[in-house]
């Protein structure tokens, strides 16, 4: 049996991962969940609401290092640079809990009813974010913008590192944010410049 709560925890976390990947989210019972981790349904409970939460965990901390990591970022800096900054530090998080993040991920993107929570974990931190720039007079229609644009980009990048772990988060990281600035900055042939600053030709 587990002597603390907090390796309960774990291994109730790494119980559903087994599980999730060998039977699937859907066929997979708390019950069952409690008795590979050695401990009674009860315990579950006590720890995670339901079945879905146990790959959720953690996203309450994630959201508090990315708002904190705003509002402490250097002045001077645009809105996406600001975020830029949140995201390589709190990717620490992800780096340090890669064993979990990576089948995690896996079983998330094919379980209907994970991806949709997975969804409303997003817009709940998107809004956190966009909050968050608001704090540092950001204006409203730019910091929910940036938030979304920004989170989108930390999401690719985590994927990425998923899949060539032969660089860091950061690299990855660096690399999406500068794709990010290179799709938004260039310019078709034939385009007229005015065109290409707002979406749509000046008249």
């Amino acid at each position: 049996m587990p002597r603390s709560g907090k390796e309960a925890r774990r291994r109730l976390q790494q119980a559903a991962l087994e599980l999730y990947g060998e039977r699937g989210f859907d066929q997979t019972t708390t019950a069952e969940i409690a008795a590979r981790a050695g401990v009674n349904e009860r315990t579950f409970f006590r720890h995670f609401p339901d079945k879905r939460e146990v790959l959720f965990d953690g996203e309450a901390d994630l959201r508090a290092a990315l708002t904190q990591e705003v509002a402490a970022a250097p002045d001077g800096l645009q809105p996406l640079g600001i975020l830029l900054c949140a995201f390589r530090k709190a990717g620490r998080i992800l780096e340090a809990n890669r064993p979990f993040s990576e089948p995690r991920l896996a079983i998330i993107a094919k379980t209907p009813a994970l991806r949709e929570r997975d969804l409303a974990k997003a817009a709940a931190l998107t809004e956190a974010l966009a909050e968050a720039l608001r704090q540092r007079d950001v204006p409203d229609r730019l910091a929910g913008l940036a938030a979304q644009t920004g989170w989108a980009t930390f999401h690719h990048a985590a994927q990425a590192w998923i899949d060539d772990p032969s660089q860091s988060l950061d690299a990855h990281l660096l690399q999406a944010f500068d794709d990010l600035h290179a799709l938004s900055a260039t310019v078709p042939a034939g385009v007229p410049p005015e065109t290409a600053e707002t979406g749509r030709r000046v008249r």
